[in-house]
């Protein structure tokens, strides 16, 4: 029986990775901050921050057939003595990355679209955005320096499920809370026609846990989506027929006075949110052999999800 690590992998794309990689048969242990317990035999958590030192520590016990790295790391030169460690003690390392590192250049995006780390003239962006510029970065190492060829690089579109239920930047439960107290939801009435670079965690996870032992995924990148290509409107839809939600579309200095916490952060609608994420995902079906029929729909995955926070209340 093969074994497989998630790191940091209690969150929402974990969660749903560990569940197709144990009906695919595999065994699977979790470092996580979560307080989980496991009622499969063949699933193990173990809580803890999975910094440099603990891993070092953790891993000098065990080794796995593969290893998914869900943490995020700002600084590359925090990641570059991880990535040297978990390819040692691994056939198969997944590094999360995001397709927010692809720009708004080409439609529909393949992973060969050109990146915005490599076609922005943006310096502040370039010098201080801490997500889609630290992900380039990683990417570039793993590529051109870290001499490793058992890596695959993923780049997921946002996964929603019960924790976080996304539309545009509005994230978490907000939605919910909004309509529970009748009140409106404003979107940027821009963004509403632009595909939304949008799955369910549900099927991101799925495709995730097929690439893992493929030896046609090995030192390749990935997008990780069904390529649904619903629009940002579309999704509004959905949330208005099964839950109520009203929505307002209206202009962006309207839509950033009601969340101020964009007012620091504009990077995430300028080079992202406002770019069209039509995609094409033909190359992630070829090596996981997966096809259109084996993924859930946004709506029926948004309506399980609803139905999941419902029976927790």
């Amino acid at each position: 029986m093969k074994s497989v690590l998630l790191i940091a992998g209690g969150g929402t794309l974990g969660r749903y990775t560990a569940a197709e990689l144990l009906r695919l048969g595999y065994r699977v242990d979790i470092i996580c901050l979560e307080d989980n317990v496991s009622d499969n035999e063949r699933l193990c958590y173990y809580k803890g921050y999975a910094e440099f030192e603990y891993l070092k520590e953790f891993l000098k016990s065990r080794r796995y057939n593969g290893i998914v790295n869900f943490i995020h790391y700002e600084d590359v030169n925090t990641y570059k003595p991880v990535h040297k460690l978990l390819s040692e003690n691994t056939e198969h390392l997944i590094f999360l990355s995001s397709y927010r590192v692809y720009a708004d250049l080409e439609h529909p995006i393949t992973e060969t679209s050109p990146i915005l780390y490599d076609t922005v003239q943006d310096e502040e962006f370039l010098k201080n955005e801490t997500y889609a510029i630290p992900k380039s970065k990683a990417e570039w190492f793993i590529r051109n320096e870290s001499g490793t060829k058992n890596y695959t690089i993923v780049r997921p579109v946002i996964s929603f499920s019960d924790r976080r239920l996304d539309i545009v930047t509005v994230s978490g439960r907000l939605v919910l809370e909004l309509t529970k107290a009748g009140k409106e939801i404003l979107l940027p009435k821009e963004a509403k026609n632009l595909t939304a670079g949008l799955d369910w965690a549900g099927n991101s996870g799925k495709l995730i846990a097929n690439l893992l032992f493929k030896e046609e995924a090995l030192g390749e990148e990935f997008t990780v989506s069904t390529a649904q290509n619903l629009t940002w409107g579309e999704v509004a839809d959905i949330y208005t027929e099964l839950s109520g939600a009203k929505f307002n579309w209206v202009d962006n200095e309207r839509y950033i006075e009601e969340y101020p916490w964009l007012k620091d952060n504009l990077w995430i609608l300028k080079y992202d949110r406002l770019f069209d994420r039509k995609i094409d995902n033909s190359k992630i079906l070829k090596v996981t052999g997966l096809k259109k029929e084996d993924f859930t729909s946004i709506r029926d995955g948004i309506k399980y999800e609803l139905e999941t926070i419902k029976k927790g209340e």
